[in-house]
């Protein structure tokens, strides 16, 4: 295989069953020409079993990024999975986001020196979530609204995500009031320009992780665009328990500080100073 255009960097952490969807939806995207890196925050035997028959099956490239489990680290296994991407243009997503298969092709096409992509997802129940097989993956059923609604999906002007395309998502993605920010789920920018920032802050945990480095970007000059109904992605339903209070509000102070002293790249990322 020639060197990958683009790198897939996908977080996981103890959720085989649903990374193994994941991983499906890449196997029939229409843009080839990736590779997929896989930023586990420490996950355990069972994912690694997963990669192992996958990376067989799949036509495409997987690199099993890993660290020992040691809490929320996420910011430094995205960290070391960034410097490993063989390819100058990065998409980062999660081991819960399926993606729709134009979903590369609409970070391909929209990309730009200068910005970098913000997409959405469009959150499933768990009941759905279990339903979603590889077949109804490669015959994209999971993304049929008709199909969605016969699983019990409610009616929602959320639905729009799904239903959109062409004009219609131009429209909504430019007129949402949804701001275009770094989104760890759907997002794409350019490797020089994340490096330029020194990548993830490493001391963040959970809560605005990914934002902050968007804001660090958006400080260094690099302006953000809006994909959020054009780049599709379905987020299976799972619990959180990792989240505490003292994460968020730790979170918030190096955020203010970021934004209040114009930080466009952080001491406690990629290289330590």
């Amino acid at each position: 295989m020639n060197r990958p255009k683009v790198s897939v960097i996908i977080s996981t952490y103890n959720q085989p069953l649903w990374l193994e969807k994941v991983l499906w939806s890449y196997q029939y995207q229409t843009f080839k020409g990736f590779e997929v890196l896989i930023a586990d925050d420490g996950s355990g035997e069972e994912t690694k079993f997963l990669l192992d028959r996958v990376k067989k099956e799949v036509s495409y490239p997987i690199q099993h990024v890993w660290h020992e489990d040691n809490g929320f680290q996420k910011t430094i296994i995205l960290n070391k999975a960034t410097v490993l991407c063989k390819g100058d243009y990065i998409i980062y997503t999660d081991g819960d986001c399926i993606a729709r298969q134009d979903f590369l092709q609409t970070h391909i096409s929209n990309r730009e020196k200068g910005y970098f992509l913000s997409g959405g997802y469009f959150k499933l129940p768990m009941d759905i979530s279990k339903l979603i097989s590889k077949q109804t993956i490669e015959n994209q059923k999971c993304f049929d609204i008709k199909w969605l609604k016969k699983q019990g999906l409610k009616p929602s002007f959320k639905n729009s995500k799904i239903v959109a395309k062409g004009i219609k998502a131009k429209f909504l993605n430019k007129f949402t009031f949804t701001k275009a920010t770094w989104n760890g789920h759907n997002v794409s920018g350019w490797k020089a320009d994340i490096l330029e920032t020194n990548g993830y802050d490493e001391r963040m945990q959970y809560g605005g992780e990914d934002r902050e480095l968007g804001e660090r970007l958006c400080n260094l000059g690099i302006k953000s665009k809006q994909i959020r109904y054009s780049a599709i992605c379905l987020h299976l339903d799972h619990a959180r328990g990792y989240v505490s209070k003292d994460m968020i509000d730790k979170n918030l102070k190096i955020r203010m500080d970021t934004k209040k002293n114009n930080l466009k790249r952080t001491s406690f990322g990629i290289i330590k100073t």
